[in-house]
């Protein structure tokens, strides 16, 4: 949790208009963009009305963002406000309460949502949205799920847009080294056991862990463990176990971290050994697939672990990745951990509902696709305007989805998301026994109610 500052020299909010700038791409200019959905746009008059935007992306992403909003400003003629903070979840939360906050939220955070919907800060969304999401998003009712909270008078409803995915079951390689030891691709978790044995009975050492992060020590095994609980068990158990219905000592939940302790506990599977699984910093760990002999053949992270590769490593040659499989016996289909960003309205301003409509428009992805930085599971996209092969590849992983689930220790209270869970996996880490760690974490969570 960030601090909490209120001078508007920390907050640093940087407040722009999308229309000060020329449009990123030229309506009609390439044929692989969906223009026939920016031209409907034009259909709506909101000249001279505005609506305004709180969220996260500052500097680039800023950029980003607002390349994507000055479209919806062409088209229909409204005004769009952004403004970015480095302290957003503090921010929205001071605003809402003061009564003055912005008439669009975007939270990268689904429970902080939730709770301004339940405080009544939060308005549904326009009507048909959440058929909308189940019906064009791939696993579309998992990200319809992920925005439908209940409000202050206990109703639910679709109070938050899916927008702009990021994605975590992702096991990274080095393809050269696969090519040179005979190794293929795993297509499913069987596969992938069986080749982690295969590389350590030929003298090889499978797997690169490291759970160092500072005071985050210990966070990289609770990506490992939620990958786990929606490849053991169903969906519905992974909503049970991040709601507390299903407790962190429950046989199932159990299960899932002794999966992670298969690969993890096992000196031969794991460069410098089990013991050295906790104290490898998360940032180094992926080195070792590019030391010569390889010291690792693959490691386990999200979309972002690139760039703590070595510089100039090429991703698709030098480097790339595979899909974290699932089980083939166990029927539980293809899930995908991930995050992502969601757009909720604050206000009653009939410009906020128009824009959320239009991010149901492929140009409103498109645009940010062919940049940088962005995914999307929304199936009406060209996925030819990705900005490069490697978003494409991680943008067909979503798309092949058929569950999606956010990060459950985002999801959980504080005190164990980002408390009790990740020194517990560190335990884990070091010889404590599933049942012991989850007892412990489950002992926490219950201090909270």
């Amino acid at each position: 949790m960030k601090t909490l500052y209120t001078s508007a020299a920390v907050l640093a909010l940087l407040a722009g208009s999308a229309a000060a700038q020329d449009l990123k791409f030229a309506p009609g200019a390439d044929a692989r963009f969906n223009w026939a959905s920016y031209d409907a746009l034009k259909s709506v008059d909101l000249r001279g009305q505005s609506v305004s935007i709180l969220g996260p992306w500052l500097g680039p992403d800023r950029d980003l963002v607002l390349s994507v909003l000055a479209y919806f400003e062409a088209a229909t003629g409204a005004k769009v406000n952004y403004s970015g903070s480095d302290s957003f979840e503090q921010q929205i939360v001071i605003d809402a309460e003061a009564g003055s906050p912005p008439d669009i939220a975007v939270f990268p955070q689904p429970g902080l949502a939730a709770d301004l919907a339940r405080k009544g800060f939060l308005r549904p969304l326009p009507a048909g949205t959440d058929a909308w999401l189940a019906e064009n998003y791939a696993a579309g009712q998992s990200w319809a799920d992920l925005g439908t909270y209940a409000g202050k008078d206990g109703a639910k409803a679709l109070f938050a847009f899916p927008y702009k995915a990021d994605l975590k079951s992702l096991v990274w390689y080095v393809p050269e080294n696969f090519t040179d030891a005979g190794y293929e691709v795993p297509q499913t978790m069987e596969d992938l056991k069986a080749l982690t044995e295969k590389i350590a009975a030929e003298g090889g050492t499978p797997w690169c862990i490291g759970l160092g992060s500072g005071g985050a020590t210990g966070w990289p095994a609770t990506d490992w463990v939620e990958d786990f609980m929606l490849r053991v068990n169903t969906p519905a158990d992974y909503d049970a176990w991040v709601a507390n219905t299903l407790k962190f000592s429950d046989p199932k939940v159990l299960a899932a971290i002794d999966e992670f302790g298969w690969f993890a506990r096992n000196d031969a599977f794991v460069s410098g050994g089990a013991g050295a699984v906790a104290s490898t910093d998360f940032r180094d760990s992926p080195k070792g697939l590019f030391a010569s002999p390889p010291q690792c053949y693959m490691h386990r992270q999200a979309s972002f672990i690139p760039s703590f590769f070595p510089e100039g490593t090429d991703i698709g040659t030098d480097a790339d990745f595979f899909y974290f499989p699932a089980y083939a016996g166990k029927d539980l289909g293809k899930p995908v951990l991930g995050a992502g960003t969601m757009f909720a309205i604050m206000s009653d301003n009939p410009v906020a509902a128009e824009f959320i409509k239009f991010l149901e428009t492929p140009i409103a992805h498109e645009v940010w696709m062919a940049q940088t930085g962005f995914l999307t599971p929304y199936k009406g996209v060209n996925t030819e305007v990705y900005g490069d092969a490697t978003l494409r590849k991680m943008g067909d992983i979503l798309l092949n989805a058929t569950t999606f689930r956010f990060d459950g220790s985002d999801l959980m209270p504080g005190a164990v998301g980002a408390g009790v869970f990740w020194t517990g996996m560190v335990d884990y880490a070091g010889g404590k026994s599933a049942a012991d760690v989850g007892a412990a974490i489950q002992a926490t969570w219950d201090t909270l109610k």
